[in-house]
């Protein structure tokens, strides 16, 4: 690896040196010069892929005594008496301890060490259970320090959580990618996400352009990701574009679960040659695999074999032969090695005695080979981590942790720059306009989604349109008008309903993001908040607008528009409380459920079945935190409190719902006339008995304005928009406990 010092534009020339096609390091170099027209810009370092590290300031990532345990809770079995019995469980001496302890302890890693260098690749082997992945996760800080016991170094010094984060990458067994972005279009938001502002647009893309190339996916640079429903790039392609993104900002150590599970033979080494040429650029690169094929081996430097959380070997592929061969088991010559050392060790397991021998075997083996190489490392110089960090970043490596202008002239600056590594690239709102852009492009491509909740909101409105067509002002109109607006302000909630999966669908996207402090969670609130306000603003004038003037509301002109705020209010309301549930639980069933049984709830204590006066004081805060109450209370006010007053219960009309319906209209007239006497009132056919503001009464809603109701549903949004911010900070570690 060299510094690449950029000459003048007009003579540089992008050319390989084998003639074929630019390397990485080229093509970033020619950007470089093209935009180098400035004198004052500081200079701009590049990686290429292609050349050989500069051992003078190698790391080594150390790990000595890993272990790691969990406990795990005993299973009830019941005795023929029906009794719980601990001695069913375990062996006669361990049931002494069950007795008082019903958590049995698992250990995963037991006594675990080892090293990894820059330029090579570690792979860590063994059967399903072995500890592979819990390996991975420990190296990469996955795992609570409270639980992990052991220590990770890096050139000897100790691995802050923080450090780790921004000098390495992660990736996940799992390729969790937006399913409607391109190839291109997927690398480019990492890399708006992960590289610094210092560098430009067009660097950018040069870097996404040249990194499309090294993982050979030019072909595939314009294809959707895709998923289930929309066909898009092969598995082995999906597979590179997650290394991709993780690798954009050129971290010193890149872990990967199981890269190659689930792809072809093919595949399957296509990505490890590119893990290759990650290594050999300067980088510490540490995977779990299961079982490596013959020319995936060749590309492996160093092996750690598992058994129940045990080493049965650690060394480089070439010391197998040898090792097995000592502990009297010789690998025949046409036969995988790897194939056959995993078969022996699954052999073992199911034996009587385990693994133990081979634990044991192993143990001296390392102490032996620990002395040769101690002899073989005595005369090579110890690099301190800064000094590591700054010559790397001096290289063109950790983009994201070079800051702007940086220079490393000297050795005082290079200590400045490895001290001076950013917790996070971009300022919040750089990373919520990159937000809102990855995640309206990702939805613009989806439009049936918005299509069927704009149908399922034009269809609701037209049922109600027509249902409740011109209500008069009639005693019946006055329980028609409240049966529409109770049901018309609870489907707004319900209709949010959709919004479960969309976060759930994001969750591990989102949290494989933020581990390595891609951006602030603040900032993926705000920007999913900002984003989904036209929406709902659509879909609420929709409704609005189907169902006020065909019911027929009043106010004119200024009722609709209280309508229509109540309505975004509500949807706003709504769609933060799904969000914020959805933060909360894991799955997409139980979410619905959760949803459907609370909006129920809220619509009970809303007011409509029973008033706020009848419900039983234990039930009464219930009714005060009800969703549905502030924007049910806000129209009805908006419709019944007028100036002036509308009447709906006029004379004879007080007779209807009660037994006097049926009779006469003359014999009520008859009926008014000596209530009129009794009463001392004048009280004839036309007479109003009931006003609007009777019936607010009646239902209880005197204690807060029709404009406080909508401010309150508002103030619930942003509520429950904090609450999932909350949810977030302190429940999407992705840690192990």
């Amino acid at each position: 690896m060299e510094l690449v010092q950029l000459p003048n534009p007009t003579a540089t020339r992008i050319r390989s040196r084998t003639g074929f096609s630019p390397t990485l390091g080229e093509l970033l170099k020619h950007v470089e010069d093209a935009q180098n027209d400035n004198p004052n810009a500081p200079t701009q370092h590049v990686l290429d892929l292609n050349s050989t590290p500069n051992s003078s300031h190698p790391f080594v990532l150390s790990f000595t005594n890993l272990t790691y345990s969990v406990k795990v809770r005993r299973k009830m079995i019941l005795s023929p008496c029906f009794t719980y019995s601990n001695h069913d469980l375990l062996p006669e001496n361990d049931a002494t301890d069950a007795k008082t302890d019903n958590a049995a302890t698992k250990i995963l890693l037991n006594d675990i060490s080892g090293e990894a260098r820059d330029g090579e690749i570690m792979a860590v082997l063994g059967a399903s259970g072995s500890g592979k992945s819990t390996l991975i996760d420990a190296l990469a800080d996955r795992i609570s320090k409270e639980s992990l016991k052991g220590s990770i170094t890096l050139n000897g010094d100790v691995l802050e959580s923080r450090m780790l984060k921004v000098i390495s990458a992660y990736v996940m067994q799992d390729d969790l990618l937006f399913p409607m972005l391109t190839v291109e279009e997927t690398l480019m938001f990492s890399a708006e996400f992960r590289l610094p502002r210092s560098l430009s647009r067009s660097k950018k893309k040069a870097r996404v352009h040249a990194l499309i190339d090294q993982l050979g996916l030019r072909n595939a640079a314009t294809t959707v990701i895709g998923d289930e429903g929309h066909r898009g790039v092969s598995g082995g392609e999906r597979r590179r574009v997650s290394i991709g993104i993780d690798i954009i900002h050129d971290p010193i150590v890149l872990f990967l679960d199981e890269p190659t599970s689930g792809l072809d033979s093919t595949s399957a080494f296509m990505v490890v040659k590119v893990l290759q040429r990650i290594a050999q650029s300067g980088s510490i690169v540490i995977m779990s695999i299961h079982q490596p094929s013959y020319r995936i081996l060749g590309l492996l430097d160093r092996l750690i074999f598992l058994s129940h959380g045990q080493t049965v070997f650690s060394g480089s592929p070439a010391n197998l032969p040898p090792f097995f061969s000592e502990f009297g088991h010789p690998i025949p010559e046409n036969e995988n090695r790897t194939e056959f050392a995993l078969d022996l060790i699954r052999e073992l397991e199911e034996a009587p005695g385990g693994t133990k021998g081979l634990v044991d075997f192993n143990k001296q083996w390392q102490l032996k080979n620990k002395r040769i190489s101690e002899k073989t490392l005595s005369g090579i110089p110890k690099v301190s981590l800064k000094d590591a960090i700054s010559a790397s970043i001096s290289r063109g490596k950790l983009v994201s942790g070079a800051p702007a202008g940086t220079s490393t002239s000297n050795d005082s600056n290079q200590l400045a720059a490895a001290s001076s590594v950013h917790t996070f690239v971009n300022p919040f709102w750089i990373e919520m306009a990159v937000i809102a852009k990855r995640s309206l492009t990702n939805s613009r491509r989806m439009p049936e989604l918005f299509g069927i909740r704009l149908g399922a909101v034009l269809v609701t409105g037209a049922i109600l349109a027509t249902m409740f067509y011109h209500l008069d002002n009639s005693p019946k109109g006055v329980q028609e008008r409240l049966g529409f607006f109770a049901f018309a302000m609870s489907t707004t909630f319900y209709t949010c309903a959709e919004a479960i999966p969309v976060f759930l669908q994001e969750r591990y996207i989102f949290m494989r993001e933020t581990a390595y402090n891609a951006y602030r969670r603040s900032s993926y609130v705000l920007a999913h908040s900002i984003i989904s306000v036209p929406s709902l603003v659509f879909l609420s004038f929709a409704f609005a607008a189907t169902t006020f003037w065909a019911v027929g509301l009043a106010g004119g002109t200024t009722g609709f528009l209280f309508y229509f705020l109540t309505i975004v209010a509500s949807f706003w309301a709504g769609s933060s409380f799904v969000t914020f549930l959805s933060g909360v639980v894991s799955h997409v069933m139980l979410g619905f459920t959760v949803v459907v049984a609370i909006l129920a709830y809220f619509l009970l204590f809303s007011g409509f079945f029973i008033s706020r006066d009848r419900i039983p004081p234990y039930w009464i805060w219930f009714h005060y935190i009800s969703l549905v109450k502030y924007p049910y209370e806000g129209v009805l006010q908006n419709e019944f409190d007028l100036n002036p007053p509308r009447c709906f219960v006029r004379g004879t009309q007080m007779f209807d719902s009660t037994p006097l319906m049926e009779v006469p209209e003359a014999l009520k007239v008859e009926l008014l006339k000596s209530m009129s006497k009794t009463l001392g009132i004048n009280i004839t056919s036309s007479t109003c008995v009931i006003t609007g503001a009777d019936v607010l009464k009646q239902q209880g809603v005197t204690q807060l304005s029709k404009w406080n109701c909508l401010w309150i549903t508002l103030a619930w949004g942003f509520f429950f928009r904090f609450l999932f911010y909350l949810t977030l900070l302190f429940g999407s570690k992705n840690r192990r406990r």
